[in-house]
């Protein structure tokens, strides 16, 4: 049986895995002797990363999923052990950006957002887990965002879906912790090479402010790997460092609000006038 902690080929089923963070995750595992099960939207999209994998010795089979399509769902995990026999570790990254002036969301917009970001996670997590605890070990990775510890302006279905990511990993964990199975979450800041980030400048022609930061996808790729590996319960990747600006406003949650508000509201809003609400991310 592969040890998820010691870095033994492991079969690695991953969403979104077809551009940008997935593909980061992908060109970094891939190499490692793993068994990949790509899972995504865009045919083209898993053609190349599948042929970028297998170019550097890596094996990946594609298995084009819609996340927010229960039926798909079930169709990738049954392929998955039909194919191999034992699913070691989920990575759930697919996921859909949503920053728009609320009321100005059509309901299809909402539903999205929420079907793909928190519930296919949710559907296809519970898909899985079954096979996890016959096999006495699993990991998991949730890809969140900084947007789920603080809920941005002009972002609130997408922060709360992410928010939903992080409260639904706590609760995996607590429940599974002694059954071999390893849940983290990751939660990027505004991420380059990869994301929304990448499109937002294109759109607004402006970055981050200063005091936002950001990361790129290797970044959050190593981070991904490093909670297969290690089964951190939360991992913020941004530079600079977001987590002491979250505590302050734990602490002292009007304060806290008064200085988020004030490094990101303005940022965000051209974010909401300058880019397609409820585009797919394929990370």
């Amino acid at each position: 049986m592969p040890d998820i902690t010691t870095g033994a080929p492991r079969v690695i089923l991953i969403t979104g895995a077809s551009a940008g963070i997935g593909r980061a995750i992908c060109s970094r595992l891939g190499v490692r002797g793993n068994q990949l099960v790509l899972a995504a939207r865009s045919v083209e999209g898993l053609q190349r990363a599948v042929k970028e994998i297998e170019t550097k010795g890596g094996s990946a089979v594609a298995v084009p999923t819609d996340v927010s399509d229960p039926n798909a769902l079930e169709t990738l995990v049954s392929e998955c052990v039909s194919r191999f026999g034992r699913i070691d570790v989920l990575i759930n990254n697919a996921g859909v950006d949503c920053f728009a002036e609320f009321a100005e969301l059509s309901t299809e917009q909402i539903l999205q957002t929420i079907e793909t970001n928190l519930t296919g996670t949710i559907l296809l997590t519970r898909l899985v887990i079954p096979h996890m605890l016959r096999q006495g070990a699993g990991s998991i990775v949730n890809m969140a965002s900084t947007a789920g510890k603080h809920g941005p302006a002009f972002g609130a279905v997408y922060g709360a879906t992410k928010a939903g990511m992080i409260a639904f990993t706590q609760g995996l964990r607590g429940e599974f912790h002694r059954q071999g199975i390893r849940v983290s979450v990751v939660c990027p800041g505004f991420t380059t090479h990869g994301g929304i980030y990448d499109r937002i400048v294109q759109s607004t022609g402006r970055g981050t402010p200063a005091v936002m930061g950001g990361t790129d996808a290797a970044h959050v790729a190593a981070a991904v790997e490093s909670c297969i590996r290690k089964g951190a319960p939360e991992v913020i990747v941004n530079w600079p460092p977001m987590r002491p600006m979250f505590v302050i406003r734990e602490m002292f949650p009007r304060l806290g609000e008064m200085m988020i508000l004030t490094a990101t509201r303005k940022f965000l809003k051209r974010i909401s006038t300058g880019s397609r609400a409820g585009k797919v991310d394929e990370r």
